[in-house]
């Protein structure tokens, strides 16, 4: 029951990106199409997935023990640098077309700071474990991809809209955003 909390709390009611405003860069950047986003929330579920579990390990295992928890920014700044590297090499590899149609976005996933955030937020939880963290990593980036998608296709829809000269492009979208963050509001309650 409490990792269903996790995952219901993570996905829908404090959103990474609705509610809490983390990854807003990609978030506004990549939705364009819903093609693209599919591609950057696989991107960010492995990346955000394979970096909580490794800045978890090195927090407990190596920054605790020691002392030297003051270098948590630092050294998991590098750890999430280091695992967007990887996942850009694989899918240059892998899948070219998402490789291209990503362009510039993947390494923007290293400044992400949805993926930070939840690094972040995963060590300062006393009560979270590795398991607990993983989950919780892994529906925080379920929602970052819930919110894309819806995002991504409304913004579709509008393009085939007749929507005042003065409120395309960016204007809608950061309307849209907002009416999208406020429709989430609506799950405050549910956890």
């Amino acid at each position: 029951m409490e990792y269903l909390i996790i995952i219901i709390s993570a996905i829908f009611v404090s959103n990474i990106v609705l509610a809490q405003y983390l990854g807003i860069c990609p978030f506004l950047g990549v939705s364009g199409k819903v093609s693209t986003s599919v591609g950057m929330s696989g991107a960010v579920l492995f990346v955000m997935t394979i970096a909580t579990i490794v800045t978890w390990l090195v927090y407990q295992y190596v920054l605790l023990p020691f002392g030297i928890t003051f270098l948590q920014t630092i050294s998991f700044i590098l750890i999430i640098a280091s695992l967007v590297q990887m996942v850009e090499i694989i899918l240059k590899k892998v899948s070219p077309p998402l490789y291209q149609a990503l362009g510039i976005y993947l390494p923007l996933i290293t400044t992400n700071c949805a993926i930070m955030g939840v690094a972040l937020l995963t060590v300062a939880k006393p009560d979270f474990d590795l398991l607990k963290g993983v989950v919780f990593a892994v529906a925080s980036a379920l929602g970052f991809g819930l919110a894309m998608l819806l995002f991504a296709g409304i913004r579709e829809h509008l393009d085939l809209m007749d929507v005042p000269k003065g409120m395309r492009g960016v204007p809608i979208a950061l309307v849209t955003a907002g009416i999208l963050a406020l429709a989430f509001m609506g799950f405050t309650g549910l956890v």
